[in-house]
């Protein structure tokens, strides 16, 4: 049993709506965050077309293709990516990639972020912004690690 009001882990193996085992809310983007007048202050998650295990903070694998990142692994915007061309909301969700980061979450299209719902969002504006990203833009920050006390096949992996 896992218990849903809890701020744990799930334990290795386990999965969620995530693939990665991972909490979704906490991962997504929310309108008065990009919005509001605070930076954002936690990493986002993200898809990839394929994957090859699981590293910590993730509990559970959904793919073995070789070379690919495992669930779990976290992803930084450049620092030298420059913003200066964005709108005041798309710097700010950026300049959290950069702080916090990215984390493999599930598998689906290839760098795909998410946001809550909200009728708010302007995709003219946010389509066009994100598309202006590639894969080059980012960086491996850490491909995972593993609390000592830490069982199962999560792996730890330094780069």
């Amino acid at each position: 049993m896992f218990l849903l009001d809890s701020n744990a882990r799930r334990p290795d193996g386990w999965t969620s709506a995530d693939a990665a085992g991972l909490a979704i809310l906490p991962g997504l983007i929310r309108y008065d965050e990009a919005f509001g007048s605070e930076p954002i202050r936690h990493a986002f998650r993200f898809t990839v077309r394929s994957t090859n295990g699981y590293v910590f903070p993730a509990s559970h694998d959904a793919g073995s293709t070789s070379g690919a990142l495992p669930m779990g692994a976290r992803l930084r915007l450049k620092a030298s990516k420059d913003l200066s061309s964005f709108s005041p909301p798309m710097q700010r969700i950026f300049q959290a990639m950069k702080t916090y980061g990215l984390i493999v979450a599930d598998n689906g299209t290839d760098m795909y972020i998410s946001g809550t719902y909200d009728t708010r969002w302007d995709n003219d504006v946010l389509n066009p912004a994100f598309a202006s990203l590639t894969a080059s833009d980012f960086e491996v920050v850490q491909l995972g690690w593993q609390l000592p006390q830490a069982r199962g096949r999560a792996r730890a992996v330094r780069h």
